[in-house]
């Protein structure tokens, strides 16, 4: 585990690119509808119901992580939450994910999934976020 001596940021790689902006959850969220706030507020308990999660804001999103980072809170807009999962599959068959994009020169596929109300978070969904904290936890690596 390497841990930035500028920002504190911990990572699994050593000198991992990122960025050292200090910014917080609470900044993150000023200015938003109490509408937003109680989803992203939701989402974070459902996912601590999976398992513990730390929460790395930057300048444009909030990632998530377990050991790993494995997605982020892509935007926070006036009555939804746009989330984005990171796969190493393109799930493109199911309509849980309004875009899916391939990040350049990988084999990780960014899934993002918009969040307009609690009953957004289905129990469909919630297998992806039991995936995706699996990756968090490296167990993808795993034999």
């Amino acid at each position: 585990m390497w841990t930035c001596p500028k920002c504190g940021q911990k990572f699994v790689v050593n000198k991992a690119y990122h960025s050292c902006l200090e910014n917080s959850v609470d900044n993150m969220l000023f200015g938003k509808s109490q509408h937003t706030i109680e989803l992203f507020l939701f989402f974070i308990e459902e996912y601590e119901k999976i398992g513990k999660i730390v929460l790395h804001p930057s300048k444009s999103r909030i990632a998530f992580a377990a050991k790993i980072r494995f997605g982020y809170i892509h935007r926070l807009g006036r009555n939804y939450v746009d989330v984005v999962f990171q796969f190493r599959k393109n799930y493109k068959d199911s309509k849980q994910f309004y875009k899916i994009a391939q990040v350049p020169n990988s084999n990780i596929f960014n899934h993002y999934v918009r969040i307009k109300a609690k009953e957004d978070i289905t129990s469909q969904l919630k297998e992806y976020m039991q995936l995706a904290y699996d990756i968090g936890l490296r167990k993808h690596l795993e034999p």
